[in-house]
């Protein structure tokens, strides 16, 4: 472990990037970030056509999932750093292959560039309930990213978390 914390010491003070550091992006190459999506079984016969379609649309990096029975979530969760068009783009997938989106998860649960559709992974003490006009506004393709980022953050604040719909233990 002492060898391993001076070789990292070492690294940092050269100026050597470690194991596992993101590569700065330029800016006018559209971002490859990691797509996770859940569907419905009835889509499973479908997958390369969702592949395709996906891809098409820009969503690339695609990994999807089938749940085994039911539906999946209505959520949609975007990281800090995931640009309006690309943002856009999975709320219209998401409301294609899974009926609607109604929930919101914060950007500060995600990577800069990730974009998770219908996850499972969260409880309701980080799902933001969002409307249909909320959606509308998000969805309207005048704003730029940053007026889309910031109009996502207001609808999920960090500093107030969404009002709990089970049982909390």
């Amino acid at each position: 472990m002492i060898k391993g914390l001076h070789a990292l010491g070492l690294a940092i003070v050269l100026g050597m990037p470690t194991v596992g550091t993101l590569a700065a992006q330029p800016d006018n190459v559209a971002s490859s970030g990691r797509v996770e999506v859940v569907l419905a079984n009835e889509h499973r016969k479908d997958l390369q056509e969702i592949k395709k379609e996906f891809a098409e649309a820009g969503l690339t990096n695609l990994h999807v999932q089938f749940m085994k029975v039911g539906k999946p979530p209505t959520n949609i969760g975007l990281g800090p750093s995931v640009t309006a068009e690309r943002a856009r783009t999975a709320i219209r997938m998401a409301k294609k292959y899974n009926r609607e989106v109604t929930i919101l998860l914060p950007e500060r649960l995600f990577p800069d560039h990730y974009v998770a559709i219908a996850s499972s992974s969260f409880d309701d003490s980080v799902e933001y309930p969002v409307s249909v006009e909320q959606l509308r506004e998000l969805e309207n393709p005048a704003l730029t990213t940053e007026q889309f980022r910031a109009l996502y953050r207001r609808l999920t604040p960090a500093d107030q978390p969404p009002v709990k719909k089970g049982r909390v233990f």
